[in-house]
């Protein structure tokens, strides 16, 4: 089996696993997220910070990101442009949030575009090591790709519920591996890209 196939059947196992959960376990589990992670993730104020609007089984962040707005953050979502792309549009408070394309949701065409500092990464499946699988499409690869090639180096946070954990990813070429990874048991922190950080995992 080559590594994309061994990924597309991870990230099958990892989906219907995250799935299965009830809603109410669900949003136990992003409030949890809440407080682990909402006081301990550094920035400066006016700092940006992406997160998303979650969609079928995905963790609800909105919580956390509330907070990170509270304690000086600018906020912003990704938006699918096409099949290759998505840009970042800054989420200002009042403005609607409205469907973007693909069963996504954002912010609308009059708002600016912007580059995170932070970004929290949905996906399906992650292993000890800070590797993670996505959803198969590529989009956020490709955005962080671009950023970099700006001279733009963005902390990568991921989101998942620890039911998601597999043993290990098969790691590819193109990969980007963690700073760290959220779940509802704590914040793992991975190598050295956010050591600011302090660790915390719960149980």
């Amino acid at each position: 089996m080559t590594p994309r196939e061994l990924k597309a059947a991870l990230r099958t196992e990892r989906l219907a696993l995250r799935d299965s959960m009830t809603a109410e376990a669900r949003i136990e589990a992003s409030l949890a997220m809440l407080d682990h992670a909402g006081d301990t993730i550094e920035f400066e104020p006016g700092q940006v910070i992406s997160g998303f609007w979650p969609i079928r089984s995905e963790v609800d962040v909105r919580p956390l990101m509330a907070r990170l707005r509270e304690r000086g953050a600018r906020l912003c979502l990704p938006v699918i442009l096409d099949k290759q792309t998505i840009v970042f549009r800054e989420m200002v408070p009042g403005a609607p949030v409205v469907a973007t394309g693909f069963g996504t949701a954002g912010p609308g065409e009059d708002a600016p575009e912007v580059d995170p500092d932070i970004m929290l990464i949905p996906l399906s499946a992650f292993d000890k090591a800070g590797h993670r699988i996505g959803y198969g499409a590529g989009y956020y690869d490709r955005a962080i790709d671009r950023l970099r090639q700006k001279g733009h180096m963005p902390e990568l946070i991921g989101i998942a519920f620890d039911c998601q954990e597999v043993a290990s990813v098969p790691a590819e070429p193109h990969d980007v591996a963690l700073a760290a990874l959220l779940t509802e048991s704590g914040l793992r922190i991975f190598g050295l890209g956010i050591s600011k950080y302090e660790t915390f995992v719960s149980g």
